[in-house]
């Protein structure tokens, strides 16, 4: 029954990112978010037939972990300030807020350990939902960060790359998402994105956070 947990905390940890991404656009002087209605935390709005219901079906029948991701939120790099800049802070943003997330529960999981233990059985699912929200956080951070579009990561890389490079680069767009399923297909996703995961894991493990 442990979807019942996991599966409000993948959600709310994927309108997070998608919520900031339209928060700093709106920032950089893009409203294509706002005027959409995507800045907000009801979940509606941000629900895509792939990834917020049938993968995570698909992970509970075949019991997997809990994956998915929510719409993406539109934005106009036209309208931007600096319309480079602006939309790599754009892309870089959704990792950032899912690393702020896994750093959150990690606090909420040290701060209720270190509590009294008068509801244990409670306290006990509260930590395992902390935990399995640092880790989905982790995961969702540095997956999306592969330079590979259509992921952030992908926006990020061709922020870095001088003009003739990025041009170059962006080529690969119509192909990302193939080229992201024959990654995980070949096991290169989960070999990339376990390294910096499990340091991010270990750095606040020696920070008291978790164990």
């Amino acid at each position: 029954m442990e979807w019942i947990v996991q599966l409000p905390i993948l959600f709310f940890s994927v309108i997070v990112h998608e919520v900031s991404h339209g928060l700093v656009a709106l920032r950089q002087g893009d409203d294509t978010a706002k005027r959409a209605g995507r800045l907000t935390f009801n979940p509606v709005p941000h629900i895509d037939i792939m990834g917020t219901i049938l993968l995570p079906a698909f992970c509970f029948i075949s019991h997997l972990p809990m994956v998915g991701w929510a719409k993406p939120v539109p934005i106009n790099p036209l309208k931007m300030r600096g319309r480079r800049w602006g939309t790599f802070r754009v892309a870089l943003a959704g990792p950032v807020s899912n690393l702020l997330l896994a750093l959150a529960a990690a606090v909420a999981f040290r701060v209720d350990a270190s509590l009294p233990q008068k509801f244990p059985q409670f306290q006990r699912n509260f930590m395992s939902a902390m935990i399995f929200a640092v880790e989905i956080n982790v995961f969702l951070a540095f997956f999306n960060l592969l330079p590979v579009h259509p992921l952030d990561g992908g926006k990020v890389m061709s922020g870095l790359l001088p003009l003739r490079a990025r041009l170059n680069y962006d080529r690969h767009a119509p192909y990302g998402f193939m080229i992201v399923v024959l990654l995980i297909s070949f096991g290169v996703v989960g070999k990339v994105v376990t390294i910096p995961s499990m340091l991010t894991l270990e750095l606040f493990k020696s920070m008291g956070l978790i164990w």
